[in-house]
């Protein structure tokens, strides 16, 4: 008799998986670990982008990332991988929808020679990318790691840990890791919250109030651990609540950070909310689910964990795990917080 991979920690998990969840593997390629970050779904095609880990080229022997199109069949049973090659994003994490889905916002962690940064890469072939932002006032980044935008702002916010340097493909550190706010309109770049290991993942809540963020410092560049180390996810709370934002001269300042949850299985990676904020990360055993009080209401387990995943339409996440790409369907009434469908 099989194990069902849904374990409750609280009675409130059943209104999230709904009556019948399920959980299918889409997609299993052994070749290379192609489903590792970003997972940005597009809506209009009922496609993912998606990054792999870093694997050796076969032709070059060195270490590279795939971007990954990845279209679902109809009955979604089923799905097929493309290729996506932008000579741009060199070594590409994380990813966001970004310019009403004409664009999809990258993080390149960059190279020995390539800028770490953000670069807006076309949803369509041939993928023509542009810079967003490669330095903090002309000191070039570590190796930005994910990213996230506030809808109505339109302010993108990013983690730059020092991953790149630890694992032997960037230059030295010249910031320290370290989550900054930019924004477009005006070509402005301000360091926003400090005092990480390795700042990873994040997002906003739903009514944009409150910004989580993974704190990656359990797992070192070189594989290593230290479980004295953090493996947790930090809270920053704004408006309206006990730990606000304060605006000077319009700009948003993020204060009295506070723990909100650890992990106790492996490292939090990738962080999502849904549209009732709860909270879901990638975790080494799967996909956590966290309610808006930090109450860890219920696991959804898969074998090697997920380090990313997003939501689709309806109550289904994708889930990245290496060589397998997953679909977890949860209730009908479950929407993700980034595209509320």
């Amino acid at each position: 008799m099989s194990t069902s991979p849904f374990k409750a920690y609280n009675a409130n998990f059943a209104a999230i998986t709904g009556p019948a969840p399920t959980l299918d593997c889409l997609l299993q390629v052994d070749e290379f670990p192609f489903a590792h970050e970003a997972g940005v779904f597009l809506a209009a095609t009922d496609e993912l982008l998606i990054t792999s880990n870093q694997y050796p080229d076969p032709v070059t022997n060195v270490k590279k990332v795939q971007i990954s199109r990845v279209v679902l069949s109809l009955d979604r049973r089923t799905a097929e991988r493309h290729d996506v090659d932008c000579d741009a994003i060199q070594m590409g994490n994380g990813g966001v929808n970004y310019n009403n889905d004409k664009e999809v916002l990258f993080c390149a962690q960059g190279s020995m020679t390539q800028p770490s940064g953000l670069f807006a890469m076309e949803t369509k072939p041939p993928y023509n990318a542009r810079e967003v932002i490669t330095t903090f006032l002309g000191r070039p980044f570590n190796s930005v790691n994910d990213v996230v935008v506030q809808r109505d702002s339109g302010r993108i916010w990013f983690t730059d840990p020092s991953y790149g340097h630890e694992q032997g493909y960037r230059p030295r550190p010249r910031l320290p890791s370290q989550v900054y706010c930019y924004v477009p309109d005006t070509d402005t770049i301000r360091a926003v919250a400090d005092g990480f290991g390795h700042p990873n993942g994040l997002c906003f809540s739903p009514d944009e109030k409150i910004l989580y963020l993974t704190d990656t410092d359990w797992i070192h560049g070189d594989g290593t651990t230290d479980d004295s180390h953090v493996s947790s996810i930090v809270q920053l709370l704004m408006n309206r609540y006990a730990f606000d934002v304060v605006y000077y001269s319009g700009e948003p300042f993020l204060t009295n950070r506070r723990l909100f949850a650890m992990a106790d299985t492996g490292i939090p990676d990738g962080i999502k909310c849904d549209m009732a904020g709860n909270v879901y990360s990638g975790c080494g055993d799967g996909i956590n689910v966290w309610s808006p009080g930090g109450v860890l209401l219920g696991k959804v387990l898969v074998e090697g964990g997920a380090a990313n995943f997003c939501f689709g339409r309806d109550g289904e996440l994708f889930i990245l795990n290496e060589t397998r790409l997953w679909r977890l369907q949860l209730g009908p009434g479950i929407k993700g917080a980034i595209l509320g469908i």
